[in-house]
């Protein structure tokens, strides 16, 4: 059998594993169930998640090609460095269970909102506020998804030795397919297996990385001979400023709670113990994974100093390191990332979609003017159209995938960050206000990404936040208050 054919294997193993759950989820849709237990099923599968799943559903939408293939590129390029500053995700699962998780479980549940935007629109009562968050997730989850099926299709390219497009079309057609077909129950369990294929990839690449270089202390010197920056927290010729490195605990830190592929995971739980159970599984596989996979690729330098840098170190290395068969496993653990990264988005741009802006607008809010039927099938079209396109974008693609999925998350970040926390814990929070930070914060955040203005080594998305979030107060200072029935839902 030939070395390509042979890491082909695991990775077709995967996929077809994908398609089996996503099936499996479709045939658990009850019989006879009307259009609201349709929409409950297929965009927070019918509130029901363990903690187990729930764990790993909020590690597997949150990690990314970034993870695999951008950050652990970065580490072989800035040595450990970057592998502290990627450690600052640890507390991902923490944060979001932890301040969203059990109040925003108890809100959905009052208001029936199984989306973000649901919730949006619940609480400040604003079609303002809705319109422009749906119109922004659309445009960051596509940019987003966009990096995922780009470091994707190159991770297969580079292993394999097979045509960009042919990794290009084998995960992507599987992806947007197991999502449309089997909605969120398919994604969450998916996400599940997804997530433990990810926790051996990462284990099995650091063990070869190590192994290969003769131990520990052998390639903490080595590193130290090619460049004593890189077994510095400041990285090489001070590539990681100490401002950069604060302003990550923005961005990765307190900014995961704007992200809605992970808050949208906290509508979805059965009961408390289940969140209290996936708040520790989950805090504790992510700190392992991140810092196997990003620890694997800066000491890969000590092992191989000279291969490619940025996205392709990662994939070079483990060509250079496993054996075909590995290899694939390997394959699959990005690839699962990828695409447990991709289907989260793809339910929830489905769900802005038709959830939020066509039945809402164009039906009036009533789903049940929608056939059953009608509903599964604009569902599915949806999500294939939105999969399709961004498909079709990544035919040509652009480099640095790390940078672009930061971008994408920092947008998020500006837009969701304050609507959604303040609207939970501060019963004055109202439209004016939200809608000023949506503003303020898209506005700020382009300028300063687009224009490149020098901040001293920080992020874009601290002085973002932090005048969207002035703008937030500004507009529940001259804004008019909310409704009482609002605040007796949200403030009770």
């Amino acid at each position: 059998m030939s070395g390509r054919l042979e890491m082909l294997i695991p990775v077709l193993i995967y996929l077809a594993l994908s398609f089996a759950i996503a099936m499996w989820a479709r045939s658990r849709e009850k019989a006879g169930e009307g259009t609201r237990g349709i929409i409950e099923e297929y965009f927070i599968g019918g509130r029901s998640l363990g903690g187990f799943v729930l764990a790993m559903t909020i590690i597997a939408s949150y990690t990314s090609a970034s993870s695999f293939v951008g950050g652990p590129g970065v580490a072989y390029q800035l040595g450990l460095s970057w592998v502290l500053l990627a450690m600052i995700q640890v507390p991902t699962t923490f944060l979001t269970l932890g301040v969203l998780g059990k109040r925003f479980a108890i809100v959905a549940r009052r208001t029936g909102a199984v989306t973000i935007t649901d919730y949006l629109r619940a609480r400040y009562k604003s079609d303002a506020v809705v319109i422009l968050c749906s119109v922004a997730l659309l445009i960051f989850f596509m940019a987003a998804m966009l990096a995922q099926f780009i470091g994707g299709a190159r991770l297969f390219q580079a292993v394999t030795g097979y045509p960009y497009v042919a990794g290009l079309g084998l995960f992507g057609v599987t992806v947007v397919l197991y999502t449309a077909l089997g909605g969120f129950r398919a994604v969450a369990l998916t996400d599940a297996v997804q997530g433990m294929v990810m926790l051996v990839a990462a284990v099995l690449v650091l063990l070869a990385v190590i192994e290969k270089g003769g131990g520990m202390e052998s390639c903490m010197a080595a590193l130290e001979r090619i460049d004593p920056g890189l077994i510095t927290p400041s990285g090489p010729d001070n590539a990681v400023p100490r401002p950069f490195i604060l302003s990550f605990w923005v961005l990765v830190g307190l900014g995961i709670l704007g992200l809605p592929q992970t808050t949208q995971r906290c509508m979805a739980y059965r009961d408390s113990r289940s969140m209290h159970q996936a708040m520790i599984m989950g805090t504790l596989i992510i700190g392992f994974m991140i810092l196997c996979a990003h620890l694997a690729g800066a000491l890969g330098r000590a092992v191989f100093p000279h291969l490619p840098a940025g996205d392709l170190a990662m994939p070079t290395l483990i060509v250079e390191l496993l054996p075909p068969f590995w290899a694939g496993v390997f394959i699959a653990g990005p690839l699962a990332a990828i695409m447990s990264t991709v289907d989260s988005m793809l339910l929830l741009a489905s769900a802005a979609i038709i959830k939020d802006l066509y039945i809402h607008y164009r039906l009036g809010g009533d789903a049940s003017r929608m056939r059953p039927s009608g509903l599964k099938r604009a569902d599915f079209l949806v999500t294939v159209a939105v999969g399709t396109l961004v498909f079709i974008s990544a035919l040509e693609p652009p480099d640095l995938l790390v940078w672009i999925n930061l971008f994408a998350f920092g947008g998020l970040e500006a837009v969701f960050l304050w609507p959604v926390v303040l609207g939970l814990y501060w019963r004055k929070a109202n439209a004016a206000g939200a809608v000023a930070a949506i503003v303020a914060g898209l506005g700020v955040f382009f300028l300063l990404s687009v224009l490149k203005i020098p901040l001293g080594g920080v992020h874009p998305i601290v002085p973002t936040l932090a005048l969207s979030g002035l703008a937030f107060a500004l507009g529940v200072r001259f804004g008019r208050a909310p409704d009482r029935d609002v605040m007796k839902v949200f403030g009770g």
